[in-house]
């Protein structure tokens, strides 16, 4: 999870005061009504998961040594039909990772084939190395100390068969400014993901806000200086929304405020594809209240391929 930040990131810019609607004057420079800006921010966010996770066709943990991979299913590493039967091996040697093409397959990397062995950049990197057969793109992803390999295939059943996003109407009483409470010291936080691995996070502290007349906390990752990543269930989870968890992205302002705009928490990619790495919330993140804002469930549950039902 710690992969998706430079994607997942968004603002948190939503008022909760009366007359929501009307549109913004683009010439006056006024910021769009809170109503509009949500949902500019959820248009935003659906293009953005379109694009990097519903397309995901697979997600295969690469042995040490040697990992043939191809559309033949005596590969290691099996990938979509359309794929030559061989495409080469990925060796893996620890955290790190090289390809080495079979002769004559149109392997690529941007519009440069590749000729000759290559080490992979995971696309926890700033410059991820992503091999390309035809319409097919893979990536080495870390989950815990693990590399793995995902595959994008735009045209395979997963991205054929999405049912898209359901939201919760937009509702201003769910926009709450809390107060950040700061750890004595920061800390890295070992926390499980769903597919059994144990990622690691920087925690500062916890956010204390009041909703609904109850005070709650949340103790967020930082993910860069003042910027916060909640990890969240409520007691919707389950029922209205994804059971594991939702996410929330909040600025820290200088004056230890932070403005939690439920109406823009939404699910992590595991809610409708199996092939991802979701965190799961740590036992404080668990609001005994339910949180009807935001994203709703996916219309039908996703089962992890090959793994037990996380631990929630």
């Amino acid at each position: 999870m710690r992969r998706w930040l430079g994607v997942l990131g968004v603002a948190m810019a939503c008022a909760a005061a009366a007359g929501c609607g009307g549109p913004a004057n683009p010439s006056s420079g006024e910021p769009p009504a809170p109503v509009e800006s949500v949902e500019e921010w959820r248009a935003r966010h659906e293009a953005s998961y379109r694009e990097q996770y519903v397309p995901i066709a697979g997600l295969h943990p690469l042995r040490e040594g040697i990992n043939t991979a191809g559309s033949a299913a005596s590969n290691d590493v099996v990938l979509p039909a359309g794929v030559p039967a061989s495409i080469g091996r990925f060796i893996r040697e620890g955290d790190r990772v090289r390809f080495e093409p079979e002769r004559d397959v149109d392997v690529r990397v941007g519009d440069q084939p590749v000729r000759r062995p290559l080490v992979l950049e995971p696309d926890t990197a700033a410059e991820p190395t992503e091999l390309r057969i035809g319409s097919v793109s893979l990536v080495v992803h870390p989950s815990g100390s693990s590399p793995m390999l995902r595959v994008r295939d735009p045209e395979g059943p997963l991205a054929r068969g999405f049912l898209g996003f359901s939201w919760f109407p937009i509702d201003p009483t769910y926009r709450v400014v809390g107060t950040f409470i700061a750890d004595d010291e920061p800390s890295v936080v070992r926390v499980p993901n769903t597919f059994g691995d144990i990622d690691e996070y920087r925690t500062e502290g916890v956010v204390e806000f009041t909703l609904h007349g109850q005070t709650l906390r949340l103790r967020p990752f930082t993910t860069r200086p003042n910027r916060l990543w909640f990890v969240f269930r409520d007691a919707s989870s389950g029922e209205e929304t994804y059971a594991a968890a939702r996410f929330l992205y909040a600025d820290l302002e200088a004056d230890g405020r932070v403005a939690l705009d439920f109406n823009r928490a939404y699910n992590p990619p595991c809610a409708f594809n199996p092939y991802t790495t979701c965190p799961i919330p740590l036992p404080e993140n668990r609001l005994p209240v339910k949180i009807l804002a935001g994203e709703r469930k996916y219309p039908v549950e996703v089962k992890l391929p090959g793994l037990e039902a996380p631990d929630l």
